[in-house]
């Protein structure tokens, strides 16, 4: 009898940023802007914000998408300016023990790279204050740049490609199911993230950092 063969073993890590490398917590940020529950709330029902905030993820101008929001809801003209203005505000600091996995890896000769839905906008001011930080990844692909959003299979496909990775060479790191899945279906082995303690076990049953 011919015994199958053995999964292939990931030998590069695929990361999220969001709440995988530093955390985002637009609601503390809308918080502060907004003491009052039901307004705060009202704003975040009636503009539909997150859906809002999807769509400059997806690739749309923020100019534009702020104009119409605004013209909306002129009440929040100055919050919406406020979105693209301090958005790095709703960014909260590098997730606990994820950056020294991430040094671990780099100095192993892991290649590092990301998938990130993440406006074309608001991604460079952040980038430009995270460099040396991200100097450890060999490329990182923004989904407002390219216009595809996770967990669509295009976006995977197309990191694939860039990465110049089989799917079964890397290992995808997110905190949303619905992202891992999507990882998954293209083939990928995929992580679902919640802490840094659980990561480094994948990675040690992966071999791609030591026990």
């Amino acid at each position: 009898m011919v015994k199958p063969a053995s999964p292939r073993s990931p030998k590069a890590v695929v990361f999220d940023v969001g709440n995988v490398l530093y955390g985002w917590d637009p609601d503390a940020f809308l918080v502060r802007q907004i003491a009052d529950d039901e307004a705060r709330l009202r704003l975040i029902e009636e503009a539909d914000l997150y859906g809002w905030h999807e769509s400059l993820d997806g690739g749309r101008p923020y100019a534009e998408a702020a104009a119409e929001l605004s013209e909306k809801f002129p009440e929040y003209a100055e919050l919406i300016a406020a979105w693209s203005d301090r958005f790095g505000e709703t960014i909260s600091g590098p997730v606990p023990g994820v950056h020294d996995i991430v040094a671990e890896l780099d100095e192993a000769g892991v290649p590092l790279f990301a998938i990130t839905n993440f406006s074309a906008d608001f991604w460079p001011p952040f980038f430009e204050k995270e460099k040396a930080f991200f100097s450890r990844f060999r490329d990182i692909v923004v989904s407002g740049e390219v216009k595809l959003l996770k967990p669509d299979a295009a976006i995977y496909y197309l990191a694939l490609d860039r990465f110049r990775l089989r799917p079964d060479e890397a290992l995808f790191v997110d905190d949303r199911q619905i992202n891992v899945m999507g990882a998954e279906l293209v083939g990928m082995k995929a992580h679902l993230f919640t802490d840094a303690a659980e990561l480094r076990a994948r990675l040690v049953a992966e071999d791609l950092l030591p026990a």
